[in-house]
């Protein structure tokens, strides 16, 4: 859809109703009124429906990429419309969790439509001493491991979604699993 001007849109508001008296019924004015009625139909029509057009689940398809590079939402063009939509919906809360283990999982699943496991996910230690040094081990990798949820698993959409939110001072692997880790070995 386009919003360009669209042929036979009747103006909600005519501008020859809006003209003094005098020229009601002046056929010229009436005429070069109603020329101006289609061009700005589209606009008004555009601007009634404004609070339509800034809400993902009915904006029309083409303004939905344009809304979602407002809330940066990383929309991918193969992605069907309805997935689109819900990740623009989504958008805030996916932000406020991007760089943690339950962003990621969140991520995988409502883009991509698998489960996920992070592990390795780092730890949090300090020091009451301002000189000693800094505790435990540095964490270098963090495991995602990826099993079939409601689609099938494509290691390489998976992988390549991983590498894009994956925090710089980690190296993120991903393991694909045919089902769910046991609670055991996990």
């Amino acid at each position: 859809m386009s919003r360009a001007a669209l042929p036979g849109l009747p103006s909600r508001y005519p501008l020859g109703d809006m003209l003094p008296s005098m020229y009601a019924g002046d056929e010229f004015a009436q005429r070069f009124t109603s020329g101006l009625d289609a061009v700005l139909s589209t606009i008004v029509s555009t601007l009634d429906n404004l609070p339509s057009y800034l809400d993902a689940r009915v904006t029309p398809d083409d303004f939905l990429t344009w809304l979602g590079s407002w809330v940066a939402a990383g929309l991918d063009p193969g992605w069907p419309v309805e997935l689109r939509r819900l990740v623009v919906r989504h958008a805030v809360e996916l932000h406020r969790w991007q760089g943690t283990a339950r962003g990621l999982v969140d991520r995988l699943w409502l883009c991509l439509g698998v489960r996920a496991s992070v592990g390795n996910s780092g730890e949090a230690a300090w020091s009451s001493f301002a000189e000693d040094d800094l505790p435990g081990a540095q964490v270098g990798e963090v495991v995602v491991r990826v099993w079939p949820g409601r689609a099938e698993v494509d290691a390489t959409r998976v992988t390549a979604m991983v590498d894009a939110v994956c925090p710089a001072h980690l190296t993120c692997r991903v393991e694909v699993l045919p089902g769910p880790p046991d609670e055991e070995g996990d």
